[in-house]
């Protein structure tokens, strides 16, 4: 897979495709498969598997302090781990990923309270992870570092840039975990975890425990080399649409996802499924947002010069989730604000989503901005 996506990206944009160290004797992984490569260490969700439950109302409490005037908290579910990428020339380097993670850091580099619900090892690799998130403002919720071992993504550059993917990855939710005291204002989850198995039916489970509280936000964001063919996939995303207050999903997921469909057709379709709002990004051709209220408007990506595209999706996602925040949209008690959003709010929070992606692209890895650096253009 290659990414040549502009400023808004796609699919793969939000780190590589998971990679090669050894799993733990208790975590899932992959048999070799042709020419050494990996196959997914297990299958999407099916049916209704519900292997938990979570009361939102009987999370312990923790002490947590908003670095913004604007009151609530994020709460973020979903994989962090280490992106590995070897060059041609036989450099390498290694760096904190994860679609999930990317989003809370988005969030927290934004001035927002958020909480990451994740999973990765006690190892030199986790200890990475951990300082990458927390230097950016992000809590890791207690319980998050349980894994035998932190997942590794390692992406394989040949002389022109293309990458090949291989994959060590698992994923489930903790089995013991706290968070702050009271409700979260938004829940976000998407990509991998809330697809793979074992994590994804407790992730499932995580957002309907705070559905009437939270708003719910969701992103694909999908990796066809990790889950199973399309019509299976769809199943489990258009489950977690249903749940979904807001949804951004690229037109290159859509296109995978429902091939032979247009992109816009498959948005105004979920936009009838339960969610306000469904935004698709469309690289550098922009982003277009279809509302259950029946508003549809595009608005245009800046041109900029493209280092890479990692990360540009989860920090147009982390931007779409600060932007409806500012504008006094989030929290299960303003959802039927959301849905009667007015064409300029709407236009002006997505502008700044385009804006942050655009950052994002300027600069190699995924490396959103902060919000003075967002005052400062």
């Amino acid at each position: 897979m290659t990414s040549t996506r502009g400023p808004l990206g796609g699919p793969d944009e939000g780190q590589p495709e998971p990679g090669t160290a050894p799993a733990g004797p208790d975590e899932p992984t992959g048999e070799p498969g042709p020419a050494g490569e990996l196959a997914a260490p297990t299958g999407v969700i099916e049916g209704d598997v519900r292997e938990r439950s979570f009361d939102a109302a009987e999370e312990p409490d923790l002490d947590g302090t908003a670095v913004r005037g604007d009151t609530g908290r994020a709460l973020v579910v979903g994989e962090a781990l280490v992106d590995v990428v070897r060059r041609a020339d036989g450099t390498q380097d290694e760096h904190p990923g994860g679609s999930p993670a990317n989003v809370a850091i988005g969030l927290g580099r934004l001035g927002r309270e958020v909480h990451l619900l994740t999973w990765f090892g006690r190892d030199e690799r986790g200890a990475v992870v951990r300082r990458h998130l927390e230097a950016s403002g992000v809590s890791v919720v207690p319980g998050s570092d349980t894994a035998s071992r932190t997942s590794v993504a390692v992406a394989e550059l040949d002389a022109t840039g293309a990458a090949t993917y291989r994959f060590d990855l698992s994923w489930q939710v903790p089995e013991r975990w706290s968070a702050p005291a009271g409700a979260p204002l938004v829940v976000h989850t998407g990509s991998i975890a809330a697809v793979l198995e074992p994590g994804g039916p407790d992730v499932a489970r995580i957002l309907e425990a705070h559905r009437e509280s939270a708003t719910i936000t969701y992103d694909p964001n999908l990796r066809p080399s990790l889950m199973p063919p399309p019509a299976q996939t769809r199943a489990v995303v258009e489950r977690l649409v249903r749940l979904a207050d807001v949804v951004k999903v690229s037109d290159e997921d859509l296109t995978w996802l429902e091939p032979g469909h247009d992109p816009a057709d498959v948005a105004r379709r979920w936009a009838g499924l339960g969610p306000a709002l469904v935004v698709v990004t469309r690289g550098g051709e922009g982003a277009t947002a279809v509302t259950a209220q029946g508003l549809e408007l595009d608005v245009p990506a800046p041109a900029v010069t493209v280092a890479d595209t990692v990360g540009a999706g989860d920090s147009f996602m982390g931007g779409l989730i600060d932007g409806l925040w500012s504008a006094g949209l989030l929290g299960g008690e303003r959802r039927a604000s959301l849905a009667a959003v007015d064409d300029a709010t709407l236009r002006r929070v997505l502008r700044r989503c385009a804006e942050i992606a655009a950052i994002t692209v300027s600069r190699p890895g995924a490396n959103p901005p902060t919000s003075a650096e967002l005052d400062r253009g």
